[in-house]
């Protein structure tokens, strides 16, 4: 068997600074807005603490998980930590879906029966929240962008900064026209929104555990690129997966048409790998050369 890989990625520039920061910043709108909500009797502003508390899990949870990614591998962990952060990615966005229907059960409970806020709390406590989240959302913008698990980070903090808004306005009516009722609507539509920004994240998540081939990849577009070449007769038995955001493998059996040697075989694997990264982004590639050999041949095989 051959193997080679071809990483391409850059060095990483995931900050843990930003993440302890983000930390301390949500620990304080979270305790003033448990107190503000209990003060002022608002839900939506506990349902926004609520949501803070998940958003502080969630990013104590990404910072632990960018920490282990770095560690080195072993020989009883061979690919070291580097799912950690697609694990922390699958636990923030299941935070998110289950906070979502705890606040739609309590919305509809408030709903019911509609209670007077204290309105100029709401409102000065959700101005704090929006100033604080949307620090942090700035603070792992550029980071969310290529790593799923700052990207589930980004996301808690960019729904909780939104959802202070949602806070924000309704403490505005509650102050200068009396809509109570208001408290409820906006939980109930801050918890459905968490629900689709969560499934779509905890979705990704779940497909790059159970090692799914990725979304932008044709197998079928693969092969033929593979078979494409003279000595090639067909390669089958293909797995393709990311291991981590910036690590896409491909690992199959390859049957030659001629008995080649080993070094004319290294040249052949050289010049696939390199098609296989120009093309598809597969840096990782594990190729078993086979001549003549008796076993199944088809592209996908279940063993």
């Amino acid at each position: 068997m051959s193997h080679n890989h071809n990483h391409s990625h850059g060095p990483k520039d995931l900050k843990g600074q930003k993440l302890i920061i983000s930390i301390l910043i949500n620990i304080v709108i979270t305790v003033t807005q448990v107190i503000g909500g209990l003060v002022s009797g608002s839900l939506s502003l506990l349902s926004d603490a609520l949501h803070n508390f998940s958003d502080v899990v969630s990013l104590v949870i990404s910072y632990v998980a960018t920490k282990l990614s770095k560690k080195k591998a072993s020989i009883n962990r061979t690919f070291g930590y580097k799912r950690a952060e697609i694990l922390a990615a699958f636990i923030n966005a299941s935070t998110l879906v289950i906070v979502a229907i705890i606040l739609i059960f309590e919305a509809v409970k408030r709903f019911k029966n509609p209670q007077e806020i204290e309105s100029g709390l709401v409102i000065w406590l959700a101005v704090l929240a929006i100033a604080g989240n949307g620090l942090s959302v700035l603070l792992l913008k550029k980071d969310a962008k290529n790593n799923i698990n700052m990207r589930s980070a980004y996301l808690h903090l960019l729904t909780d900064m939104l959802a202070s808004v949602a806070v924000l306005i309704g403490g505005l009516l509650m102050k200068y026209y009396q809509l109570f009722w208001v408290d409820s609507l906006l939980t109930l539509l801050i918890a459905l929104y968490l629900i689709w920004v969560g499934y779509d994240l905890l979705k990704t998540s779940i497909r790059m555990l159970m090692l799914f081939t990725p979304d932008h990849i044709n197998i079928k577009d693969v092969v033929r690129v593979v078979n494409d070449f003279p000595k090639v007769k067909k390669l089958h038995h293909v797995h393709i997966w990311n291991l981590s955001d910036d690590e896409l493998h491909l690992e199959a059996h390859l049957d030659l048409k001629e008995d080649i040697s080993t070094t004319a075989f290294n040249n052949l694997l050289i010049d696939i790998e390199t098609v296989l990264h120009d093309e598809f982004n597969i840096n990782h590639v594990t190729i078993q050369p086979e001549f003549n050999k008796e076993d199944p041949k088809e592209v996908i095989v279940q063993d």
